[in-house]
């Protein structure tokens, strides 16, 4: 048998079946199993190459039951935030050398046009980014001669090119982080809308930022799942609407990693069904996920808070839940000795 590939492609294969063979044993199983592809196993291999194999051992060891029935980027996340959990220390010297790498590039490409690219560190990329969408939502609603992503392309030159101290404006991202994180305690890591895991320290820089605003979330500890958000103490639709985007964080259907404030809140069994404007039955989906389930064949039953159970029209059906904020924790009886 024959390959017909790149050497970058070759070199990627035979990377991941040495990694996979020599520190990755659970995660070689489960691609044995079935349970994952080799794109999928290489995600695991690419986000421990730097690690030592003590530390590869712990994260392959803690994706036993995290692989299975996940796409790429749901892999990608749990790996990263495996690292971070195992070893934060490594993490950090890591992430201090690649943030000294910060650059722009340019690209010239055909036809007058060139590519423009920063490579940032995440929380600021992630600030622009969110910045420029929600200046470029402002001025489609006005102008509908250019599409959304005209209008950002145009706010992005004008503020590059701004020398009158007017391209600053103030930078909006969410990030998921819970409470012992925050004060020092835990060095867990936490979420970073669109992007997925950050570590402690992010976090605690970013918090920091006298111009951070906060909200209050309320988790379950037993499970990690969101069951309040905001001081409100009667849920109106704006805190009803606040706990949804911060529990999903990205739009819910299987693959897609949207995040919730570029995407919108939506029934599960819908409002013409009779379908109830609560927690259990509405959930985060992006607009085309939204226009794809009107589409005939599809359909989904709400699991509760936020979980459904999707069926496709070839009759194929998928379970999805939010991802729990923390991991559970257990609780005073637990810590007893057995004996």
């Amino acid at each position: 048998m024959r390959f017909s590939v790149t050497r970058n492609h070759a070199f990627l294969l035979v990377e991941t079946s040495c990694a996979l063979v020599a520190r990755l044993p659970n995660t070689l199983a489960a691609l044995e199993r079935g349970d994952i592809d080799l794109y999928k196993a290489s995600k695991v291999m690419q986000l421990t190459r730097e690690v030592s194999d003590e530390v590869a051992a712990q994260v392959d060891a803690w994706l036993t039951n995290r692989l299975a029935d996940r796409d790429p980027g749901a892999i990608r996340g749990s790996v990263s935030h495996a690292v971070q959990k195992f070893d934060p220390d490594g993490y950090r010297e890591r992430a201090a050398k690649k943030r000294a790498l910060r650059h722009i590039s340019l690209e010239h490409n055909d036809e007058t046009m060139s590519t423009l690219a920063g490579h940032l560190p995440t929380e600021v990329a992630s600030s622009i980014y969110a910045s420029m969408s929600r200046a470029a939502r402002d001025r489609r609603n006005k102008d509908k001669s250019r599409t959304l992503d005209q209008h950002r392309a145009d706010i992005f030159a004008e503020r590059l090119l701004a020398e009158d101290g007017h391209g600053k404006p103030r930078a909006h991202i969410h990030v998921y982080v819970d409470f012992l994180t925050l004060v020092g305690a835990r060095n867990a890591p936490a979420t970073l809308a669109g992007y997925g895991p950050i570590p402690d320290w992010l976090v605690r820089e970013i918090a920091s930022d006298p111009d951070s605003t906060w909200s209050r979330l309320i988790t379950d500890s037993a499970t990690g799942q969101l069951v309040e958000a905001g001081a409100d103490k009667y849920r109106s639709p704006a805190s009803l609407a606040r706990l949804i985007m911060a529990r999903d964080r990205e739009c819910t259907q299987p693959g897609c990693h949207r995040p919730a404030e570029f995407s919108e809140i939506d029934h599960i069994i819908s409002w013409a069904r009779d379908g109830k404007t609560n927690q259990y039955n509405c959930h985060i989906h992006c607009k085309s996920h939204n226009l794809l389930r009107e589409e005939p064949g599809w359909s989904a039953v709400p699991t509760g808070d936020g979980g459904m159970i999707i069926t496709t029209p070839s009759g194929h059906t998928y379970e999805t839940a939010p991802e729990p904020l923390h991991e559970p924790r257990p609780g005073p009886e637990d810590d007893e000795p057995q004996d």
